[in-house]
């Protein structure tokens, strides 16, 4: 899926912060292939199943975890509902065919200039296959028409391309790099400073993109 192709979700639902994704519970967005809903306790083995994998950490700040470990971030993270201020977040699971085989993020980057983040993991054994793609354009909606986004970033490691083409599909452009903007650990306590590519899209450009009319923005 593209991200002109449209992924509407639940009317009646969205207007801006606070945001609480306990509606997409009830109401998951459906995409063409995927069903997007909040990340529940009960995902934790699936999860864990690309959590775990060294491909899947070596572009992502996640540290390497144990089992107990991972599902206790699975579970904080599943534990998180509203967008309502700086640095809140929310994650739906990316369920195909009853098995959740991603998730994607939002979270706030700021409130007072209704800028979004956006994120997503998928296991490597379904990429390629535009998965990602479809989750990620399906909260880029949700971002901009649901909940009235001003802007939307992406944040990525300059080596991850596959995540870099995936920004390039969804319209979102490359407005710069910040040199070591985070360091980086290994299991054992080694690390090195890592760049951070930055990736944006304004509601202008989303309007521009849908021509669609201006969504309600806090």
């Amino acid at each position: 899926m593209t991200a002109d192709e449209k992924v509407t979700p639940p009317p009646g639902y969205f207007a801006g912060f606070p945001f609480d994704s306990a509606a997409l519970a009830v109401a998951p967005i459906q995409t063409e292939r995927l069903t997007l809903r909040p990340l529940a306790e009960s995902d934790i083995d699936d999860v864990w199943q690309y959590q775990q994998l060294d491909e899947v950490l070596l572009y992502i700040p996640w540290p390497k975890r144990d089992f107990d470990e991972a599902a206790a971030h699975t579970r904080k993270r599943a534990g998180l509902h509203t967008l309502d201020t700086d640095n809140s977040a929310i994650f739906l699971a990316c369920e195909l065919d009853g098995r959740v085989i991603g998730d994607v993020m939002l979270r706030v980057s700021s409130v007072e200039t209704a800028e979004l983040e956006i994120g997503w993991v998928f296991h490597p054994d379904v990429q390629g296959r535009g998965y990602a793609t479809e989750a990620a354009a399906a909260m880029q909606r949700l971002a901009f028409d649901g909940i009235g986004a001003h802007r939307l970033i992406a944040q990525l490691d300059p080596r991850n391309t596959a995540s870099a083409r995936l920004c390039a599909r969804l319209g979102l452009a490359h407005e710069g790099t910040l040199r070591e903007a985070y360091y980086e650990k290994d299991a054992d306590g080694n690390g090195e400073w890592s760049d951070s590519g930055l990736y944006g899209m304004t509601a202008h450009d989303w309007r521009a993109l849908e021509d669609t009319p201006a969504p309600h923005t806090p």
